[in-house]
């Protein structure tokens, strides 16, 4: 008998990759035949690897042309005719929309993911409100809408962008707890100098120009403290800081700039503690990573990083968009005794484990379909 094929669609090959890598071993394990329709990058070739077939499809990630979206919604239209898939599965913003409307246009089962709300719906206005308008038109006929944290479901069933009933909770992207696991304890040895690390695109919503004043604050206390920042330069994104600015920060001494990464466990390894001073997110894979590994976190007191970050249990929450806010978490940390530290990466292990296990992603996964294929 055929295989069922399942079309995921992203707005770049690398977040396949990287985030989706488990979902899809799960997929096939259970008989689906997966293919991936996403712009081509540096990744792409590394889909066949996972089993995946890949379809390229061309996308301005970024861009706001109505005639470029309506491109964009043929284009799908045309891949999903070709492919005659059983379901597809969107994420992102401009895969949630113009992918789930060319596929219900079709007739076939759409299961979106809301990662996170992004820029523009973050920010408001005029373009908050059409992207609000688009998410309401793609959602209307859905299966299954995840949300990766309350806040966010809440925000879109209570302005009616999607139905109550079909918005949904997932534990993010899951973590391979095999894959994350806490590193021997040389790696973090107590002769170098405390170590923290953020880990993100470097973007202002993200919080890198806090973290940035934030570490010029600590180091007037503790001068041997250093600051790493991990991830790409996202040139593409309106709140993206620049590379001579990255610069600058280096050569003044803030922070050590590793550049992006396709593997993040040494770093997360190397460091005593990771930080996200977010302004807003999903739920942030980053701290899933680093608490699977066993690290203490420091993250603001927003939607997704609360839902990881439990103050005084596995780490320290500190307020949005203030410096100085996360730099009294900092030392706190510092100047926490070693055994300390130590428990709260041990708890964050622990609810990892609990909680964000890919394999309880899997499971909600294949509900949503069995359920939207309507099987019993």
């Amino acid at each position: 008998m055929k295989p069922p094929t399942l079309v995921i669609s992203i707005n770049a090959s690398w977040n396949i990759v990287n985030f989706r890598a488990g979902l899809i071993r799960g997929l096939r394990e259970v008989g689906y035949r997966v293919v991936a329709l996403a712009p081509r990058d540096a990744w792409s070739d590394r889909l066949a690897g996972l089993g995946v077939e890949f379809h390229p499809i061309e996308m301005d990630r970024k861009g706001l042309s109505p005639a470029s979206d309506l491109r964009l919604l043929w284009r799908y239209r045309r891949a999903l005719r070709r492919l005659r898939p059983d379901a597809f599965l969107g994420y992102t913003a401009k895969p949630n929309v113009w992918g789930s409307l060319a596929a219900q246009s079709l007739g076939i089962p759409v299961v979106n993911n809301v990662s996170g709300l992004g820029t523009a719906f973050i920010r408001g206005g005029w373009l908050g409100r059409l992207v609000a308008g688009l998410y309401r038109l793609a959602f209307r006929r859905s299966a299954t809408v995840f949300f990766q944290n309350e806040d966010d479901r809440d925000l879109f069933v209570s302005r009616g962008i999607v139905a109550a009933g079909k918005a949904r909770l997932l534990p993010g992207s899951g973590i391979d707890t095999d894959r994350f696991r806490p590193a021997p304890a040389a790696a973090a040895a107590a002769d170098r100098p405390f170590a923290f690390l953020m880990i993100a695109r470097l973007l202002r919503d993200k919080g890198v120009g806090e973290y940035v004043e934030a570490a010029r604050r600590v180091r007037r206390e503790a001068p041997d403290t250093r600051f790493r920042l991990l991830g790409f330069l996202d040139s593409d994104n309106r709140t993206a800081f620049s590379s001579a600015e990255v610069e600058a920060w280096v050569e003044d001494g803030l922070i050590d700039y590793l550049g992006p990464s396709d593997d993040v466990r040494p770093a997360i390894a190397e460091s005593d503690c990771v930080v996200l001073p977010s302004y807003r997110e999903g739920l942030p894979r980053t701290l899933l990573e680093a608490a699977a590994m066993g690290k203490p976190l420091i993250a603001t007191d927003v939607p997704g990083c609360r839902q990881i970050v439990r103050h005084g249990v596995n780490g320290l929450l500190c307020r949005v968009r203030d410096p100085g806010s996360l730099a009294e978490a900092m030392l706190e940390m510092l100047r926490a005794p070693p055994g300390r530290r130590a428990g709260w990466g041990g708890s964050a292990r622990a609810i990892v484990e609990a909680e964000y296990d890919e394999r309880i992603v899997v499971g909600l996964y294949l509900a949503a379909l069995d359920e939207a294929l309507g099987r019993a």
